[in-house]
Order: structure tokens, then sequence, then C-alpha cells
């Protein structure tokens, strides 16, 4: 898996001196002073958009059709029926063809397929989402569990829209547990077909867009018993319904009606009563079924060969992440671009209330968010490289593709968590304005709210992420036979702490009650990875000490043991996951050529680290490795970090390169500075004049004066 860089003796002598070292002020590190304004927003661009920028920039082109657009005064039915319209317009323009193999009009272009799916979230999430359905997904599995036959028999038809298609595998009774889904594929030898069969309600396949109205075919999980014996979960091609939309003989549904959000999507249930299908139809590349039943596949291990099956299919978690981040830009755009132009109450100047941005709360509201939004932005791009370079061929190991998977598992939720967090911010640091259909931010956060447990719910997915960082250190762990691990971890963690001069420098130097000493400390980049990286390996020690404990007890209580832990396995896989975020914005810092603006990143950089550490100040603090004192000055630094990045705020948001056909929003116009100005000239002409009313309290205060 993507793991962190170990620091080493350099990191040591670094760290240990930068508390000495380093400047008083951030603006003694530039050789020139950034300016709002000149920081170089194409090259800023680039970096944002990653890799694939062209194919970003060629999907946003497509969708500023206004005919491409969410209508919000659309009910279910007719909405549904637009999406479907649009995504024809996708299907002839090819725009969701480039992962596909030449053969079939594809481009091979794992990369670009992503980059530019992510995109459509600006359009209408529920364009996006059905897009992902019929070409991420039901074309996908045809794509990565099929064989040439398959391709040639099916993929035209899914990738032209004239086989819609659904992708039957959660059930109700198993959502993230696919391995223990209720639905069988049983083999008959006499006839050569297999038997698709819904056993119970619990295995009725549900959530499934494309199931509901449209659908002609679905790729159906199932696990596959051929003489008597189960073989696991594999995928099977099932027709669906006819050209009349009527479901074939065996195949029922229902469907899921309203939803909470992306209601163009026509989701719903599907359940088969002993379905017929050819012995051809399954999807053999990792398991095949002979005439006589005989089964054989690839991969030896049923278990492996179950996650290879599903590692195919990590392009929605990759996917997802890049959407959830472009969603959380437009938020903000809207929000900032509001914030800088809308004012409230007078502060300092009678005549003229203060703009928003202008207060520190709201600069820690939005600019805070926007500082997690570019670590997500850099860690999807990187997510993205990977996923990339697998599919491509280039780096398809085993070891490669389950660094893949962890990695997704471990951005997809930090992305889709904060695409929440930060719509709902937006929208309250926008009052009644963000409430308003017309700035989209509340359907926005209700259509991307399944991001979060869809793909894999999040919290499973971190689960995943945690169970990993404990099998690095010992390849025993399915055996819960940890207790070297757990020795090897905390010495690992100790002498850690040690080589890079963590507790060295937490000990030895004294601040002397120096506010501005104490905040440079944080500034290091050796710092903070340090501190980063060292909350994870010590917490990941203390689990995997209590395992140990109890390596040789029977089952029940090793679950126990684990469950006991669940929690604090999660937040540690959180935690990793942040790590591999900043790592991944300071590589994207580093790589920016223009001083001012590998500065104010630099900028933006720290206050994401800085706000990982406030938040769980407390336990560097416990552990010895913040001194008091340098807790105590880390909330004022943020605060000043934030002022220090306001001016560029706004420019920080436009380097995302959204349009206003993209962002459709009035709080991301002139539309509240026009009427800031209309006020204040109002105003200026009233007092010109000499006829402004007098305010009662100034009267009385003359009055008390006069008396005395």
């Amino acid at each position: 898996m993507t793991t962190t860089t170990r620091p080493d003796t350099d990191d040591t002598r670094t760290t240990a001196r930068s508390a000495e070292t380093l400047p008083r002020d951030v603006d003694e590190i530039a050789p020139e002073h950034p300016t709002p304004g000149a920081l170089d927003a194409a090259a800023l661009e680039d970096a944002l958009l990653g890799r694939w920028a062209d194919a970003r920039r060629a999907v946003r082109e497509t969708i500023r059709d206004p005919q491409m657009h969410r209508d919000p005064l659309l009910g279910m039915d007719e909405h549904r029926e637009r999406v479907l319209s649009q995504l024809r317009v996708l299907a002839e323009n090819g725009t969701m063809h480039r992962a596909f193999p030449a053969e079939f009009g594809g481009a091979d272009d794992h990369g670009g397929n992503i980059a530019a799916f992510a995109d459509l979230v600006f359009a209408d999430p529920s364009l996006q989402i059905k897009a992902g359905v019929q070409w991420g997904l039901f074309s996908s599995a045809i794509l990565h569990l099929g064989t040439t036959e398959h391709h040639r028999a099916w993929l035209p038809g899914a990738m032209d829209l004239s086989i819609p298609g659904a992708f039957a595998m959660t059930e109700i009774g198993h959502g993230s547990d696919v391995a223990s889904i209720g639905t069988t594929a049983t083999y008959d030898k006499d006839t050569q077909e297999f038997v698709i069969h819904t056993p119970f309600k619990a295995a009725w396949k549900d959530y499934l867009g494309n199931a509901a109205l449209h659908g002609r075919a679905a790729t159906v999980f199932a696990q596959l018993i051929t003489g008597g014996v189960n073989h696991g979960v594999h995928c099977f091609y099932v027709p669906i319904r006819d050209e009349d939309g009527n479901f074939l003989a065996g195949v029922g549904g229902e469907d899921d009606g309203l939803k909470g959000g992306l209601n163009g999507i026509d989701n719903g249930r599907l359940h088969f009563t002993h379905v017929r299908v050819p012995r051809t139809n399954l999807l053999n590349r990792y398991g095949d079924v002979a005439e006589d039943g005989t089964y054989s596949s690839p991969i030896a291990s049923p278990g492996r060969r179950f996650f290879t099956m599903l590692g195919t299919l990590v392009q929605g978690r990759v996917s997802l992440a890049q959407a959830a981040s472009g969603a959380s830009f437009l938020g903000l755009q809207g929000a900032i671009t509001y914030a800088e132009q809308r004012r409230q109450f007078n502060a300092t100047d009678p005549e003229r209330e203060e703009l928003l941005m202008d207060y520190q709360n709201h600069q820690r509201r939005l600019i805070d968010r926007l500082a997690r939004t570019y670590a997500d932005q850099f860690s999807a791009n990187e997510l993205l490289e990977k996923f990339d370079q697998v599919f491509s061929g280039h780096d398809a190991s085993d070891e490669d593709r389950q660094e893949l998977e962890t990695l997704a598992a471990a951005i997809k939720p930090l992305t889709t968590w904060h695409a929440l967090d930060a719509l709902q911010e937006c929208r309250e640091a926008t009052g009644g304005m963000g409430f308003m259909a017309r700035n989209r931010l509340t359907q926005m956060r209700a259509d991307l709210d399944i991001f979060v447990t869809f793909e894999g719910d999040n919290t499973v997915l971190l689960q995943l992420v945690g169970k990993r960082l404990l099998t690095d250190y010992s390849k025993e762990f399915g055996r819960l036979n940890v207790g070297a691990v757990s020795r090897y971890v905390s010495a690992e963690a100790s002498d850690a702490l040690h080589r890079v001069g963590l507790h060295k420098a937490v000990q030895s130097v004294q601040d002397r009650g120096d506010e501005r000493r104490s905040a440079n400390w944080f500034k290091a980049p050796e710092v903070q990875r340090s501190l980063l990286t060292d909350r994870v390996r010590t917490r990941v020690a203390d689990i995997a000490g209590t395992l140990s404990s109890v390596r040789s007890k029977p089952r029940a209580e090793q679950s126990a043991a684990f469950n006991a832990r669940q929690h604090e396995l999660i937040e540690v896989a959180r935690m990793h996951a942040e790590l591999l975020q900043w790592e991944a914005f300071t590589r994207a810092v580093e790589a920016l050529e223009d001083t001012q603006t590998r500065t104010v990143l630099t900028w933006l950089r720290d206050l994401y680290a800085l706000r990982l550490i406030e938040d769980d100040l407390g336990w560097f603090v416990a552990h010895g490795r913040v001194s008091s004192q340098r807790g105590r000055a880390l909330r004022g630094y943020v605060n000043r970090l934030a002022e220090r990045l306001r001016p560029f705020a706004l420019e920080l948001t436009q380097a995302y390169g959204l349009q206003p056909e993209h962002l459709r929003m009035e709080i991301a116009t002139d539309a509240e500075r026009e009427r800031q100005d209309e006020a204040a000239a109002h105003y200026a002409a009233l007092r010109a004049s000499g006829e402004a009313p007098v305010d009662e309290k100034v009267i009385r205060d003359r009055e008390k004066a006069s008396r005395r």
C-alpha cells in the first residue's frame, strides 16, 4: 500500500534545529511577498486538474450547453427522461468511451475517462452517476470480468446505449458484505445453463440505477454453484427486459421511487426466480465452468479470486473522489465570491458595513475548508495516476493492485465526507441565499449524500485501511498472531520518535514565552510530517498490542478484542489517509515553479496540516509530542495563517477553472456587489443632500452632552 516516507537521519538534524533556526516570520522565507492577483493561475489550474486536464476541459465544454444542465423545476419522472436524453448525447459524442478498447471505438485511456466522468457532476450529479452506472459499472463489468467473446457480443450495445444496463451487485440484506450475498447461480449441465435465483427477499438486488425503467440487461453477481460446490461470487450477463420494456420471464422488480437526491436516476430492485441463462453468459475471466460442470480458475485461492474480481471495479471509488473534490470547489467558489461582496454590521466604519470575508470566523469557516479541498484534489489526482498505471498494465502486479485498492479506500471516504461538510458550511455561510435552489448548494449536497455509502461505505472502507496498516507489520494478522509485530511497531515508533528529533526538540528547546518562535516550529514540513506520522505509528502499535494479547484465545475472544478497538482502528485509518493527503499536497507544492504561487500554496498546505494537529492537540500534548507552550500558540497562529490567505481565497477557488455555465449560482456572480453598491450610493446621496434623518441615539447623546 502507499506508505509514508520514513524520516532518515537528515530529517533528524533538520527537525532538531528547526525550532532554533526557522525565520521569525513566514515573510522571510519568500524573496517576494506574494500579492493578490500575482499567482500563476494557469500553472495552478494545471496542477489542480492534473495529468488529464485536457480531457476535463473537453467535457467541461460539452456541459456548457444548457440542455445538459439539471432543471430544478422538473418532477422525478421528467427528470429521469431528461437525464436519459442527456446520456444519449454523451453516447453520440463518445464522451465516456475513452477507457474502452480501440477495437470498439475507445482510446484505452483509463485515467482520462475517469477525469472526464468526474466533471459531469457540474452538469447534474444524476447525469454523472447514471453515466457511471452505464459505462463505469455495467459496461466495465463486461470489459474487465469478461473475455473477448463477451466484449464482441455486448460491449458495442453497452457503449452506444442501445443496451442500457444495470449493475446488480448490492442486495437488501448484504450491502458492503458482497461475499455473503444470497443470490445463486446454479449450473445445470444437462442444459448447459446457469439458473439465477433469489431465494428470499433479503437477496433482492436493490438501489440499482437503470433497474426501475431503462435497463435491458444486468450484470448480476451471484454465488456460483456447480457439482454441489459453491465457488463464491461471480458475475453473469442477464437480459432483464424486452424491447417494449417488459420484464422477461422469471425477472421481477420494483421502482425505488423518490430518493433523498439523484432523482434523475431510475433506481430500482430486481429479483430472479429460476432465470436461465447460457453457460457462456458467465463473465469468465477469473473463473469458468466447462460443459461438464467442471470449475476452473487462474486464481487458486477463493479469497484472492474474490478480491481480484471486485478490485477491477475500484474505478468507482476513484471517480467519486474526483467528483467530490469538484463539488467542494463549486460550493466554495460560490460562498467565497459572496463573502467578498456581502456586507454586514458596522464594525470599523459607521458609513460602510464590513465584508463577511473580513471576519475572522468567516475566514476560518471557508479558508480552512479550502485548504482541505486542495488536499482532497491533489490526493485524488495521485489516486487517479495510480489507477491508470494499474489498469493500463504499466504497473499491474498484485502488489500494485492492492496498493490501489487501499489508497482508494483511504481517499474516497475523506473526499466524500468533506464534500458534504463543505457544501453545508457554504450553505450556512451564505445565509438565506444559500438555501435558494438557484444557488445549488442544498441540491448538490442532497445529491452527493449517497457518495459516502455507495461504492463502499466510508466506515467499512476505512476499516479495510486499518487492517491493512496492521497487516503491513505482520503477515500473520489474519490469525491475530501479532505479538511480535506489536513489539516491532512499538520499537519502531519509539525509535522513529527519537530519530526525527521530535522528542528532543520538544523537551530541550526552551520557548521562553515567545509565541512566534513556538508557531514557527509548526511551519517546518519535517515537523508536520513527523507529528502526523507518529500519531499513526503509535496508535497502530497500541491496537496491535491489544490483539497480540488474545492471539491464542478462542475465536470469539479474538473477535471481541478486535471489536473493542474497532472504532480506534477506523480513526487511525482516517489519520493515515490525512497523512497521505498531506504528502500529496506537499509534492504538488514542490512541483510549482512560480515563487509567489508556491509560497501561497505552502501557507495553504500548512493550514491543512495545522488544522489536523489543532483538532488532535490534546493527544499531541498528552503524549509529549507538542509542548504546552507550543500548543497554546498554535490556535493563534492558525488564525493568522487564515488571515494571511484571505486576500488569495477567491483566486485559489477560481484556479479550479469553473466557468459560469458550470457554476450556475447567483452567489458566484456580481449580483450581491451590485446590490451593495446601490445601497451605498443611496446613503451617500442622502447624506450629501443634507436630508438624511438623524439617528435617535445621536440626538440623545447630544442632549446628554449639553446637560453636563
